[in-house]
Order: C-alpha cells, then sequence, then structure tokens
C-alpha cells in the first residue's frame, strides 16, 4: 500500500514536472520573475521601516530556506554525496552571495534609493564576466569594460542627478557603495559556483549556499542586533514584507527564471535582467516618486552600457546586416 502511494506521488510529479510549457508562457513567467527582482528594492524598504537590517535579512532568508528546500527535496531529493563533496564551498559562497550581498542590500537600502540601487545591482553580469576572464588568466572583452564603463557612468548619473563634478560626488551615499561592493560579491559568487562547485545541479547549489549563508546571517544578527527584540517590535507591515521578498522576490523568482532557461535557453532569457531596474522604476513612479529628466538619462545609458557590455546591442546589430543580406 505504501509502495503503491510513492508510486503514485511520482507519477503525479513527474506529470507536473513535465507539463509542456509555451516559449510564451516562459517569456511570461520571466517577466514574473524580474518584475519579483525589481520589486525587491522598493518592498525592502517597507521592511526596514521598523526593523533592523540584519534582522529583515534573516527573516527573508527564513521563509525562502523553508520553501526552496521543499521543492529542492520534492523535485531532486536531498543528497548527502553533493554535500559532502561540496560543503566549503557551499559555506564559502553562501558567506559571500547570500549573506556577503543581502546583508550589503538591506544594509544599503537604509539610504540609497530603490532605483540606484537597482541600477547598481543590473551591472553585475558584466562584472562577473571580467572577474571570470581574470580568473581564467585572459583579458576581458574590449565591449565588456567599455559596457561597465558607461554603465557606471549612468548610475552616477542617476545618484548625481546630472552633476558630475565635486559637488554631485558629494551627493554619493555610503549606502550606494555598500550596494556596489554586495554587488561584487554577487560576481563572485556568480563565478565561483562554476568554478568551484563540482557535480551538483543548479538548484542544489542555490539551496545549499542559500541555507549556510542564511546561518551566517543569523550569526551576524545576534552578534551586532538584538533580533528577537526587533522581530518582536515590528510592525505587521515590515514582516509582510520580508515575507514577499523572501517567497515572491527569492524562491518563486528563482524557480521562474529557471523554467524560463529550461525552455528559451540562457542568453534569451538573461536578456529580461535588463528589465529589473525598469520595473524598480516603474514602481516609484507609482509611488509618485518622480526623477528628474538628467536621472531619467542616467537610467537610460545604464541599461544601454549593460546590454553592450553583455554583447546583447552587438548580436541585434549582426543579426540585422544578416537579414539584410539574405
Amino acid at each position: 500500500m505504501i509502495l503503491s502511494r510513492i508510486t503514485l506521488f511520482k507519477i503525479n510529479q513527474d506529470r507536473v514536472m513535465n507539463m509542456k510549457t509555451t516559449p510564451q508562457s516562459a517569456i511570461a513567467l520571466t517577466l514574473i520573475a524580474t518584475f519579483f527582482w525589481g520589486s525587491n528594492f522598493q518592498i525592502t524598504k517597507f521592511a526596514l521601516t521598523s526593523l533592523p537590517p540584519w534582522t529583515a535579512s534573516v527573516e527573508r532568508f527564513f521563509y525562502a530556506v523553508i520553501c526552496i528546500f521543499i521543492f529542492f527535496a520534492w523535485k531532486e531529493g536531498i543528497h548527502s554525496k553533493v554535500l559532502k563533496q561540496n560543503w566549503w564551498a557551499f559555506i564559502i559562497l553562501g558567506a559571500i552571495g547570500v549573506a556577503g550581498f543581502n546583508g550589503a542590500f538591506f544594509v544599503g537600502l537604509q539610504s540609497s534609493n530603490p532605483v540606484t540601487a537597482a541600477l547598481i545591482v543590473a551591472t553585475t553580469p558584466i562584472s562577473a564576466n571580467i572577474l571570470e576572464a581574470m580568473i581564467n588568466r585572459r583579458l576581458p572583452g574590449l565591449m565588456r569594460v567599455i559596457g561597465m564603463a558607461i554603465s557606471l557612468l549612468g548610475v552616477a548619473l542617476v545618484i548625481t542627478n546630472g552633476e558630475l563634478n565635486l559637488g554631485g560626488v558629494s551627493q554619493i551615499v555610503a549606502g550606494d557603495i555598500i550596494i556596489f561592493m554586495g554587488s561584487l560579491g554577487w560576481s563572485i559568487y556568480t563565478v565561483g559556483t562554476r568554478v568551484f562547485v563540482k557535480d551538483a545541479t543548479p538548484l542544489a547549489t542555490t539551496s545549499w549556499t542559500m541555507l549556510f549563508g542564511a546561518i551566517i546571517l543569523a550569526f551576524i544578527a545576534i552578534f551586532v542586533e538584538s533580533p528577537i527584540t526587533a522581530l518582536s517590535s515590528g510592525t505587521f507591515e515590515s514582516h509582510l514584507a520580508c515575507f514577499y521578498i523572501g517567497i515572491g522576490g527569492s524562491t518563486v523568482a528563482y524557480l521562474f527564471w529557471n523554467m524560463g532557461v529550461a525552455i528559451r535557453g540562457a542568453g534569451k532569457t538573461a536578456v529580461f535582467f535588463n528589465l529589473v531596474p525598469m520595473f524598480a522604476l516603474m514602481i516609484q513612479l507609482m509611488m509618485g516618486n518622480i526623477p528628474s529628466l538628467p536621472q531619467l538619462i542616467g537610467v537610460v545609458i545604464t541599461i544601454v552600457g549593460v546590454l553592450l557590455g553583455q554583447g546583447i546591442l552587438s548580436n541585434v546589430r549582426f543579426m540585422n546586416i544578416d537579414k539584410n543580406k539574405n
């Protein structure tokens, strides 16, 4: 009887996992994922209204770790062999990419603007590509370096409101620098998962690094804050915000993004990551915070720089040339 139930469960699981997803629905899932990531920046501001940053980050990953491990156990099963083989990499990458990046994200957003933070994070794919080239002892592509420089110029325009002089530079707040350092940590995490993790699926890597990162975040929160007291005194809105970014902005976004990658491929899906700052800007506009013209120009320049650094604009140009030849 038990065996038949297990068999029936596996059959139903396979049916769910093998449901056909059309390219159109994959695009919709990818858009939902990027919307969740874009909304994280503004929603985090709500979480920080009554919760200290490290405690809020721990609460976020409390929800995220539970959800991701439920899905992990259901889809692949939890195997100790992968953990034994990569435990040191999971701990280090969890410390840098989960605890480091998200700690910097929450601490930085105490003073940084959500759109500025989104633009800074949008440069992460380029810095990851440059870092990977350095690790492999080869020069990074010229267009990647140029794209990074252009995108940082755009970010500077947003931060300084177009005043690229000594007075404008003084407007750069500590939160912007902290978030930029965190984005570099995420670049290290991205490259590190390819270099140091062996024989582990992306879901297993994400689950284990998220778990170890959450544990490290908890220790930091206990050391620098009073998380139990902070959680008990936090408002319902702040806890709801942590729940949203823990479930929607972490677990659901990751799963939907990977479904898009599985259906449409990594290259076609990666383009949508550039919509994250656009969604952050849209949410800010809906809340009545209208950026100035120099800041809007900075947003456009940043996205163009990111597209150029990822080779997307070059690919589009060559596709048009090929079409004209035909």
